[in-house]
């Protein structure tokens, strides 16, 4: 399971992208973004974040380690922002920290160079998960010390906003024409051959295994959280084989 730790302090809130995480202390001594379970993407966001992230790391890709975060609302008593005041207050209880990189640099496409096969494996991870979010207006990648890291998968997987066309939602096509590593040449066929066969039944049950039991309680056509776990993890093992075939726009 993620590690579990306290947020002790509330640093500042974070303007970039389209949610409004904010950076915490935490009873470990690590600093963090906390994505909030209040925000208005709501839980599934933080789902997304944790099966993307997790599944990233398992597949040899640099990620920030991922915890879960206990929030006290009073934390916010002395934010003199209304919004940031009522996200915390929205937000009590389990969410979702990814450390701090201290010295990270925003990926830019123009300033930065990326071999075609570490290309291919970026390219091949997010069209398994379907990423949406990983263009070259917001690339959602790091520079740290010469390595490029992944961040922010909440916009991953959509087909699980509407699980009766999940299915049909997870066998389209992949999109790459506006992907930031497009420009890289990425070897897909490559990261096909190295990381398709190690995304298994047992590897995703065990990525599925880290989200939250609070996030999945009560999920509409669902009995159990193990039920909802097996459909998060059964789309990308089908898609997993075949998605290289099903990535347009890069040559």
């Amino acid at each position: 399971m993620l590690k579990e730790v306290t947020a002790t302090r509330f640093i500042t809130p974070l303007r970039e992208g389209g949610s409004l995480p904010g950076l915490v202390e935490a009873d470990d001594h690590g600093t963090y973004v906390l994505k909030f379970t209040g925000a208005s993407q709501g839980r599934k966001t933080l789902v997304a974040e944790v099966v993307a992230g997790e599944l990233a790391r398992r597949l040899g890709l640099r990620m920030p380690r991922l915890v879960t975060v206990e929030l006290d609302p009073v934390l916010g008593l002395g934010e003199p922002e209304q919004q940031v005041q009522d996200l915390l207050r929205s937000s009590g209880g389990t969410n979702l920290g990814m450390e701090f990189l201290s010295g990270a640099l925003g990926f830019d496409p123009l300033a930065f160079t990326v071999d075609a096969r570490q290309a291919g494996r970026i390219v091949w991870f997010d069209a398994l998960v379907g990423n949406v979010d990983r263009s070259w207006r917001n690339p959602n990648l790091l520079m740290r010390r010469g390595e490029l890291w992944l961040i922010d998968h909440g916009a991953t997987m959509i087909w699980h906003h509407n699980w009766p066309g999940a299915r049909a939602s997870a066998a389209r096509p992949y999109d790459a024409t506006d992907h930031a590593l497009a420009p890289f040449a990425p070897d897909v066929a490559a990261a096909a051959a190295e990381l398709a066969p190690r995304v298994t039944e047992e590897l995703l049950a065990e990525v599925t295994a880290e989200i939250p039991e609070a996030w999945l309680a009560d999920e509409p056509g669902f009995d159990t959280t193990d039920a909802l776990r097996r459909a998060y993890a059964e789309p990308l093992l089908a898609r997993a084989p075949v998605v290289h075939e099903r990535i347009e726009g890069i040559k």
